[in-house]
């Protein structure tokens, strides 16, 4: 049922204009799109109807099949009031990492991003990325995850969340290592410098 939603969501994600500009304007690619089975929830299955028109973000494992999927609000309004979150999980969803196939794909260096959209924009500049989806997620098997790596880069919202996030993952892994962001997430920094200022907040905390 869960591979039918997703390959549902998908193919509904190019007749919804307002679902690719959104991916358009957050600076994630077709491919990308197409690698990481992004969709929209046009036709929803059963359980799913509160997250009708939500982009639908897969988790999928190292061979590209879902274990689970999110969903992102697309609508510009005050998410609180509508008595939801931006991002849904599916209810008694467990905790998940996101892109655990980047584990197996990285060599001796992994990034690890508190938000999905901001791992698929790593991941599409060749920086093998994983997320651990809210600030307060990262857990201590996640810690053995991530722990053959030589480095592990955390970027962090430079916001209290974000630094709490960056804490804990920097104190449970010894091989992790911050990086400095202070004119917003990932995804604000690519969309202001292109690729360039990313690999830049890198080399300049290396």
């Amino acid at each position: 049922m869960l591979e039918e939603a997703v390959a549902s969501y998908e193919g509904a994600l190019g007749e919804d204009l307002h679902a690719v500009q959104y991916v358009l304007d957050r600076g994630i690619d077709q491919q990308t799109a197409v690698t990481f089975r992004l969709g929209v929830v046009a036709d929803p299955l059963p359980g799913h109807e509160r997250f009708r028109g939500w982009l639908a973000i897969p988790y999928l494992d190292r061979h590209g099949k879902p274990l689970t999927v999110r969903f992102r609000c697309l609508e510009n309004h005050n998410h609180r009031d509508q008595y939801h979150g931006k991002y849904m999980s599916i209810t008694d969803d467990p905790a998940r990492v996101f892109n655990v196939g980047a584990i197996h794909r990285a060599t001796d260096t992994i990034h690890v991003t508190e938000g999905e959209l901001d791992a698929l924009v790593l991941n599409q500049l060749d920086l093998p990325a994983v997320a651990i989806p809210g600030a307060s997620g990262f857990q201590g098997h996640h810690r053995r995850m991530l722990a053959g790596f030589n480095r592990v880069w955390c970027w962090g919202d430079p916001d209290d969340a974000g630094a709490d996030f960056v804490n804990k993952v920097t104190r449970m892994l010894r091989s992790a290592k911050a990086v400095r962001l202070r004119d917003g997430d990932v995804t604000e920094n690519y969309l202001a410098g292109g690729a360039d200022a990313i690999y830049s907040l890198i080399e300049q905390d290396d």
